[in-house]
């Protein structure tokens, strides 16, 4: 004789309660790294917050060895302004998230040499990258722009693609870097 079990099967219901709290954890994620990374673009590119301007971040960019300073600047400015706006929307998060790291990935390079902790550290900037990989994997939760549409994807293979696109970008630019 052979006995068989049967599993109750219930429908699909709204979103559970831990299903709630990874988006609410990932929107405060997205929000506060979003904004504090979108705050460092405003003060490279407008001066904003303490900010020293474009002029100014130029001549830094010069003096760090990104030449031209204005194009590195520039860019590095937009990355982080326009990559953590991305996150703070949770809109394109993998590409939001690609920029940051990206971004952060050469400012590790640039601090690399006062280690990880401390004055000149290259701390912050990890932290930056982590959340800005995380999300990459993860995607934007439920409270975002992305939620719902056509375009948003998660996962492994998303992520990995965000990823690799960011390291991609800063290989190329610190070898720019190191030819100038």
């Amino acid at each position: 004789m052979t006995t068989t079990t049967s599993r109750a099967r219930t429908a699909p219901t709204a979103a559970s309660s831990t299903d709630r709290g990874a988006d609410i954890g990932l929107l405060v994620l997205r929000v506060v790294a979003g904004a504090l990374i979108a705050g460092h673009g405003a003060q490279k590119l407008f001066g904003w917050f303490g900010g020293s301007g474009l002029s100014a971040t130029a001549d830094g960019f010069d003096r760090m060895g990104y030449n031209p300073g204005v194009f590195f600047g520039t860019l590095a400015g937009l990355s982080e302004f326009g990559g953590g706006l991305l996150l703070i929307l949770g809109l394109l998060t993998p590409l939001g998230a690609a920029a940051v790291l990206g971004t952060m990935i050469n400012v590790i390079a640039v601090h690399w040499d006062g280690g990880v902790f401390g004055n000149g550290g290259y701390e912050l900037p990890l932290l930056y990258a982590a959340v800005a990989a995380g999300l990459a994997f993860t995607g934007p939760g439920r409270f975002a722009l992305d939620h719902g549409r056509p375009w948003n994807r998660t996962g492994i293979a998303v992520g990995a693609a965000a990823v690799g696109i960011a390291v991609l970008a800063a290989v190329l630019t610190l070898l720019v870097k190191a030819a100038f």
